[in-house]
């Protein structure tokens, strides 16, 4: 059975004692009425949401999964995901950091990240048919007309409706240049759509009165490649309550999230209306995809938080061998494995890359509300580039770190971890998924090293290092001011060196991208639980009640550093070392 509790008192310090949020939402427009009393209570509400209502039907919706009736086309979803849905919808959830405008409560995107983060946690699959809701609302929002926005906004915010985005087709998925769907000119502002969409999570459902799909095709004067995609607005019912020609053709039988229906979509005649302007699609389309990134990142720290919690539940209980110093428990058959260092590794690894992976999740967050709230351009300019730069390393490097701790999880129980009985082989299945959609962690890992380690002449990582650099000079820690002063010099020596060598030959950025981009996640994780251990420090000097928990935080930086850091050392030599090592095994070889 899984084990989870909201993790309150971490989530607590990262916001009011490490990002000190209230003294940064004071100075947003529409935030500065949130106090801490009332954030607590809301980050209870939705501890209790997420632990008493979605957990529950967590493990019935995996066993049940999605069911599609080929003669309907439709799609039946768990049974014990209705009631959740409901409730879900009733106690506005779906509206938490939404516009107000289209009726919203227009909370900070960091409380969404937070409420996220419980939700991967507790039901990942269902979980989903709200969280792409939401991008496709972030979608509209910035690019879609008045009236567009005027007739699909509300519905969407409260929950009656759901969105999706369409965009993968079978013969190309990354490449998205090459779609097929087309969209031909009907009348003023409507458009027929043809053509087949796959993979696209909660194209069909019986949950929600409609469903609005983002759908990506090309105009009949469109320019070849990427440069000639448009996105249009389908829905499932039209606004006279017709049914709409977009069905599903069956659904994906995969290895997790197996109650989120992955399906098979066709457009024949569809109606759909054009957002923004002809053939800018792809741009849209990524205000909804860099939403959805930061989400995904987030799945991963949510399902790493349950298998953590349940293989410390497990390891609390279990039984097995003696201390090697002597027995712990000499009135007992054996001791407790937590006597044992290799169990300890296993626990610790997972405990210090959630909580350094929450504080990353979070620290991005809060620079989005900054990047759109914050009344000094030159300090909304500043946290957009590290919400753009960062949001490639939160997708990828959260989400391999997840499934690290679910598989360190798995291996913590030995044989009762690969059994159904303690429920992280599911938390295993379904974060599987988390470092493939929306973008593989390879291409999170070239659009960071192609895209936006570049943009603006490198001004984003430039000053993301530059803050990094600052914080060392005043560590209270000896040795994590060494280790980060090594991590930011190697990180600048790599940045440099590749630069200069992709310039002569592409492939050497293509060969250095992964690495680079875990070079950077285990380097700013490690900068953020040295920050927080200093904060912890201080807090303890000043005699903070927090003491067991307080000093936690510097024991698990203390072990991060030794255990993890020494990685960027390795990774700066592998990428230096260049492409051939890659490149040179002919292809008949393999």
């Amino acid at each position: 059975m899984l084990t989870y509790e909201a993790p309150l008192d971490d989530i607590h310090f990262l916001l009011h004692d490490l990002f000190e949020v209230s003294d940064v939402f004071a100075q947003l427009s529409e935030q500065d009425a949130l106090t801490p009393d009332l954030m607590d209570s809301v980050l209870s509400e939705m501890a209790k949401f997420a632990g008493g209502v979605l957990l529950p039907a967590n493990s019935p919706g995996d066993k049940e999964g999605c069911s599609y009736d080929p003669k309907t086309k439709s799609v039946t979803t768990p049974a014990a995901y209705k009631a959740p849905f409901k409730q879900f919808v009733e106690a506005g959830w779906t509206s938490l950091a939404a516009p107000v405008e289209h009726g919203g409560q227009g909370l900070p995107k960091l409380l969404g990240v937070v409420f996220d983060e419980m939700c991967a946690a507790t039901n990942t699959s269902l979980s989903m048919y709200f969280g792409l809701t939401h991008g496709a609302i972030v979608a509209l929002e910035k690019h879609a007309s008045a009236e567009l926005k005027d007739r699909y906004l509300e519905p969407l915010i409260a929950g009656k409706w759901t969105g999706t985005m369409c965009l993968t087709e079978p013969h190309c998925g990354t490449d998205l240049g090459l779609i097929k769907t087309r969209a031909e000119p009907a009348s003023e502002g409507h458009y027929r759509l043809n053509g087949a969409k796959i993979w696209i999570s909660g194209g069909e459902q019986d949950l929600s009165e409609n469903i609005i799909h983002l759908v990506l095709a090309k105009l009949p004067d469109a320019p070849a490649g990427t440069k000639g995609i448009s996105l249009f607005l389908v829905p499932k019912f039209l606004p006279d309550g017709k049914r709409n020609g977009i069905f599903c053709t069956g659904l994906e039988h995969k290895m997790g999230i197996k109650g989120s229906a992955t399906c098979f979509m066709s457009l024949e005649d569809a109606e759909g209306y054009l957002i923004g302007e002809p053939h800018s699609g792809l741009k849209y389309m990524f205000s909804m995809m860099n939403s959805a990134r930061l989400m995904v990142g987030v799945q991963g720290l949510g399902l790493g938080e349950t298998a953590y919690q349940t293989a410390l539940s497990f390891a609390k209980e279990r039984a097995q061998g003696r201390s090697l110093s002597g027995a712990k428990e000499p009135d007992k058959p054996a001791d407790n494995i937590l006597v044992h260092p290799d169990v300890r590794r296993m626990l610790l690894s997972q405990k210090a890359s959630l909580e350094g992976g929450r504080a990353l999740a979070y620290w991005v967050g809060l620079n989005l509300d900054i990047s759109e709230r914050h009344p000094d351009e030159a300090e909304r300019q500043r946290a957009h580039d590290l919400v753009e730069l960062l949001t490639p390393v939160v997708k990828a490097f959260l989400t391999d770190q997840g499934y690290y701790v679910c598989d360190q999880a798995v291996q913590t129980l030995g044989g009762s971890g690969f059994t159904e009985d303690w429920g992280i082989e599911q938390l295993l299945r379904d974060c599987r998924i988390s470092r493939i959609y929306e973008g593989t962690n390879g291409i999170q890992a070239l659009d960071f090293v192609g895209r936006k380690l570049p943009m603006a002449g490198g001004r984003a990582v430039r000053t993301l290092l530059a803050e990094v650099a600052a914080f060392v000079e005043q560590c209270r820690d000896e040795t994590s001011r060494s280790v980060l002063q090594q991590a930011v010099s190697e990180l600048t020596e790599t940045l440099t060196w590749l630069t200069r060598s992709a310039m002569q030959d592409p492939e050497i950025a293509g060969a250095a991208a992964t690495p680079l981009l875990r070079m950077f996640g285990l380097a700013l994780t490690g900068y953020l639980l040295a920050r927080s251990a200093d904060v912890a420090a201080v807090k303890l000097e000043q005699g903070d009640s927090r003491k067991a928990f307080l000093e936690s935080k510097v024991l698990i930086r203390d072990f991060y550093f030794l255990e993890f850091m020494p990685q960027v050392t390795a990774l700066k030599q592998s990428i230096v070392a260049g492409k051939d090592h890659l490149m040179q095994l002919p292809a008949e070889d393999f």
